[in-house]
């Protein structure tokens, strides 16, 4: 017993310090990957290059012994210090350059004078270094700052596409040309209404913010209207109006309005747009060309035309691919425009993603990397019976018989009865389709 007593504490003072030891190294380990950050932040900061410069410069008047001949290119390292780094990394390396410099001018026994003027000179070097860098730093947070103000705008105006909605896959790919704005005078929208799916892909004449500024215009009114106006050029109507008392008589907006009221076709209405691309399932790619060209939106007062809608028969695996001239008017070094439908024709496949992307890597390669003015591709794909529960849609025939549909219904059509209403001769060639569901 008294020998189990003698024995007790030790032991227990064995266990304490053995936990004392555990909660060590677990706080250790718990410091480490905070040092292990610190020492990476230290390690990201230091300015490798303009030291190394320093280095050389010092190697090469060791090994020539030119005296002040070398000397003064020590200013370099605080000088490409201040490109790449903060102002405390230009002193550090101004610091370094001061010393090694004056350690090598009493090394090769330069007159007191001319070592003073040499370094005097590499201090001013250091400091004008610092201050360019910290103007350099205080600008690179003002852009941080607007960029990030230019991508909340962006996704207000340009708000992100769903990849499915109702019986379509869609995908949108948005470059602007200054690259550091986010955004620009193109713009697009697809909205889900009562009426069925609707779209617009449209280019603002002009640039910069009075540019946004219609597009923001452009975007809101449409947004609204599709979803009251059960007529598609009802909702056309409404923007010009809206751009008619806001834009000046100089300003206008080219536009491509789409919808689906239901199965088995879309309304077109091109108001001096690009024409769209249907790609058909069989892989053939056709530009919808309006039978009737309408004015761009804003100059329907100067032309007095007013815009007609047009019936494209779309099936299961078809798409319809809208962009701005941002896309088409691209050129290369040649100056050569870019072959958007070659493009298509190339890449496009069941993944509307995959198609924007890969024509859009084909696009910067064209340009050689940078595009001069913004591009906007839209791309709505039909899904097939496979893919959706939907009903099954009839065939309407191959790329070529559904543009001879198209153009023979425009034909038809008889004159206006107005602005703002749909012709008869469209209605003829189509039957009215039920209004589906609202879909979300």
């Amino acid at each position: 017993m008294s020998q189990a007593q003698q024995h007790g504490p030790s032991r227990h003072a064995r266990e304490g310090a053995a936990r004392q030891r555990t909660a060590g190294e677990g706080a250790a380990g718990h410091r480490t990957p905070a040092h292990r950050h610190r020492a990476a932040q230290l390690a990201t900061g230091i300015p490798v290059l303009p030291v190394v410069i320093v280095c050389v410069v010092v190697l090469v008047d060791v090994l020539g012994g030119a005296g002040t001949m070398w000397l003064p290119l020590l200013a370099a390292g605080p000088a490409l210090a201040a490109a790449t780094n903060g102002p405390r990394g230009v002193v550090c390396v101004g610091v370094l350059a001061a010393a090694l410099g004056a350690a090598l001018g009493v090394r090769d026994g330069i007159p007191g004078g001319e070592l003073a003027a040499v370094l005097s000179a590499l201090v001013a070097v250091t400091l004008a270094s610092g201050l360019a860098s910290a103007l350099r730093s205080r600008r690179e947070r003002v852009l941080a700052a607007v960029r990030s103000v230019a991508e909340a705008a962006q996704h207000a105006l340009l708000k992100p596409v769903p990849e499915t909605v109702g019986p379509f896959q869609v995908a949108v790919h948005y470059s602007a040309a200054a690259a550091e704005a986010r955004i620009g005078g193109d713009l697009y929208a697809l909205v889900p209404t009562p009426h069925g799916i609707r779209l617009i892909v449209g280019d603002v004449r002009g640039k910069g913010l009075p540019a946004v500024g219609t597009a923001a215009l452009v975007l809101g009114v449409f947004r609204e209207a599709a979803y009251d106006e059960p007529d598609l050029l009802a909702v056309v109507a409404r923007i010009e109006r809206s751009l008619a008392r806001n834009l000046g008589t100089d300003d206008f907006v080219t536009a491509v309005v789409v919808g689906h009221p239901g199965p088995g076709h879309l309304e077109v209405v091109n108001c001096g747009h690009a024409p769209p691309l249907l790609i058909s399932a069989d892989g053939g790619v056709m530009a919808v060309e309006p039978a009737h060209p309408s004015p761009p939106l804003g100059l329907r007062a100067l032309s007095g035309e007013t815009p007609r809608l047009e019936l494209l028969p779309f099936a299961d695996g078809d798409q319809l691919l809208l962009y701005t001239d941002g896309v088409t008017e691209a050129r290369d070094h040649a100056r050569e425009f870019y072959p958007l439908a070659e493009g298509v024709a190339r890449h496009a496949g069941d993944e509307p993603a995959r198609t924007l992307a890969a024509l859009h890597r084909e696009l910067l390669a064209h340009v050689g990397g940078r595009l001069h003015d913004d591009a906007a591709l839209l791309l709505l794909r039909q899904r097939t019976r496979g893919e959706e529960t939907a009903p099954g849609l009839s065939d309407p025939g191959s790329t070529a018989d559904r543009a001879q549909t198209v153009h023979e219904a425009a034909i038809s059509e008889p004159p206006t009865r107005g602005p703002g209403t749909r012709e008869s001769g469209a209605r003829e060639s189509a039957p009215e389709p039920a209004v589906p569901e609202p879909q979300t």
